[in-house]
């Protein structure tokens, strides 16, 4: 059975968010947040200036690099493609509204926190980069990515064919859901150790890059620590995918976890010994997202009936 339009759009969505925390990730790593001081323009331009002597009066050249300004500026027109992705999703969806409202439902929720995404990017960039709005605005880009997910899954859940035994099942739920939790609460501490290497690199006296996770005090401790109790979660989750399950989609997604959160640790014991690379730091950011996807997928897929994530059709 091909897929239908809304369908394809669904997808198409959802894998081009992950290409635009992907970017973002980008942006962050190459310091290119404030490329464009200002918003939604780019310094004072729709299309942003490519040498100093172009730049509108009333803007500082000390404030210009053409390669961070350009990298702003395309993560921003990516933005936009993602928000009528969205809106072409959520339009689509209607065709789901009585057979699936939960389609519909769904794929309305995106649209509108991607409207508030497009809101918030604004409050970070005149906020001058501040760290807890930064921390929202990538929580409110993975809540995007599940959302889109979650409505990508129910306009094709007819093609999924998963059979579990009944106690299997629940314990691949608990545990998929345990590790769903911890792998959020360690994103959020992975963006706290972020929002604490920005204090440390932007400060007053910046330090050089290899002493900046020395300078950050006790929460990159944390956040390295409570990798454990998501590497073991995902260990436990894969045992019981292996051996108590015969479903082939679940031991590969299983088996995918684990992958991304083996690829996780490894890359984030590289930041930490090799003095936090910037491509380390963009791998790092879109596996979580991958991981989240994975996590997320798994759960729909083993949820007994009577549970619901999100909406139920």
């Amino acid at each position: 059975m091909k897929l239908n339009t809304y369908q394809k759009t669904a997808i198409t969505t959802v894998g081009a968010t992950i290409f635009l925390i992907f970017v973002g990730g980008l942006v962050r790593a190459s310091g290119a947040g404030l490329g464009c001081p200002d918003w939604p323009k780019c310094f004072g331009s729709w299309i942003p200036p490519t040498s100093v002597a172009d730049l509108p009066a009333g803007f500082d050249a000390s404030q210009f690099n053409v390669v961070k300004t350009w990298t702003e500026y395309i993560n921003r027109l990516i933005g936009v493609i993602i928000g009528l992705l969205i809106t072409a999703t959520f339009l689509l969806s209607f065709r789901y509204r009585k057979s699936k409202p939960s389609v519909t439902f769904s794929s309305g929720a995106a649209f509108v926190m991607v409207l508030v995404q497009g809101w918030l990017g604004g409050q970070v960039v005149k906020s001058g980069l501040s760290e807890w709005l930064i921390t929202i605005h990538m929580v409110l880009a993975m809540a995007i990515m599940t959302t889109l997910l979650y409505a990508a899954y129910k306009a094709t859940e007819n093609r999924w064919n998963v059979n579990l035994d009944p106690f299997a099942q629940r314990w691949l739920f608990g545990i998929g859901l345990l590790l769903f939790v911890l792998t959020m609460i360690q994103l959020v501490l992975g963006t706290e150790v972020r929002e604490a290497v920005d204090k440390v690199s932007r400060g007053v006296a910046p330090l050089p890059r290899e002493m900046w996770l020395a300078n950050i005090g006790s929460i990159d401790e944390i956040h390295r620590t409570f990798s454990w109790a998501v590497l073991l979660s995902g260990i436990g989750l894969l045992y019981v995918g292996l051996k108590r399950t015969e479903s082939s989609i679940i031991q590969k997604l299983s088996i995918g976890i684990m992958v991304f959160i083996g690829l996780q640790i490894i890359l984030g014991v590289g930041l930490y010994y090799l003095d936090m690379p910037p491509a380390f730091q963009v791998l790092h950011l879109v596996g979580v997202a991958f991981l989240i996807s994975f996590e997320f997928m798994f759960l729909l897929m083993v949820r007994p009936k009577n549970q619901a994530i999100l909406w139920s059709s």
